[in-house]
């Protein structure tokens, strides 16, 4: 990505550091709320805490995420400004993948923030983008956040949130919704109220999303149903919160 900086490939901490600008870029753009800063920072904290590494319940909350899309009638991928920022390019493929559209949707949502972030998906390859008709509401919310497309994530079966805030992750499962969420902190309200949490880095849990989905093209729908329906999610956060409490996966030093 041409955000990206020079950093040497052996640096321990190369992949955090390149995600911290990629956000900086992201502000810079006007696609990134300066709040994005913060939640970046939290989020990385966890990160660092499970060693920076997707560990094997995540792995397996990906795989699960990735059949429920490939089943879904109208899944919806959704995308705030460090989504946008962070892996503007891999949603585009998932979304291909998957047959799922993409929809900005913003906590801090302005006209320009809405149209730069369009923008920056369209020059990676997305079509349609929606987003901008904002002619629907999730019902028990209110601000911004709660401005949908009712031909998008209103109307979807199954939605993927990454990065989300915990109220609208609730309600959107309270409309009955299959709700994929990616999120560091297993214990944050998004990621206990996700019909599939999936406790990992955005960076590294997208793409591997669209990997389990192309291998898993081919099932015929039973076999995909057998994988949704197989998946633990209290064991799956569990594992995430065992791994963090451990202190395993520590990742090394910081010496930036």
């Amino acid at each position: 990505m041409t955000e990206d900086v020079a950093i040497p490939e052996d640096h321990p901490r190369h992949d955090s550091l390149v995600t911290r600008h990629r956000i900086e870029a992201g502000v810079d753009k006007g696609i990134t709320s300066r709040q994005g800063l913060i939640a970046q920072g939290r989020g990385e904290a966890f990160d660092y805490l499970l060693g920076e590494e997707t560990i094997p319940s995540a792995d397996e909350a990906e795989r699960t995420a990735a059949a429920a899309l490939l089943l879904a009638e109208r899944p919806v991928l959704s995308v705030n400004g460090n989504v946008a920022a962070l892996v503007p390019g891999e949603m585009v493929e998932l979304a291909d993948t998957v047959g799922a559209a993409l929809e900005v949707n913003l906590f801090n949502r302005t006209p320009e923030r809405m149209q730069a972030i369009v923008g920056h998906l369209e020059a990676h390859g997305a079509t349609d983008v929606k987003g901008l008709a904002a002619d629907a509401r999730i019902p028990g919310l209110d601000h911004e956040r709660a401005t949908v497309d009712a031909d998008g994530i209103y109307d979807a079966d199954v939605v993927l949130v990454p990065l989300e805030d915990g109220d609208r992750a609730e309600a959107l499962g309270a409309m009955g919704k299959t709700e994929i969420v990616i999120d560091l902190n297993p214990l944050s309200r998004s990621a206990q109220v996700a019909t599939i949490p999936i406790v990992d880095n955005l960076i590294r849990a997208i793409p591997r999303m669209t990997e389990h989905a192309r291998a898993l093209a081919d099932r015929d729908e039973s076999d995909l149903q057998s994988i949704l329906d197989s998946f633990d999610r209290d064991a799956a956060l569990t594992a995430a919160e065992a791994r963090i409490r451990s202190g395993a996966g520590r990742a090394p030093t910081d010496s930036a």
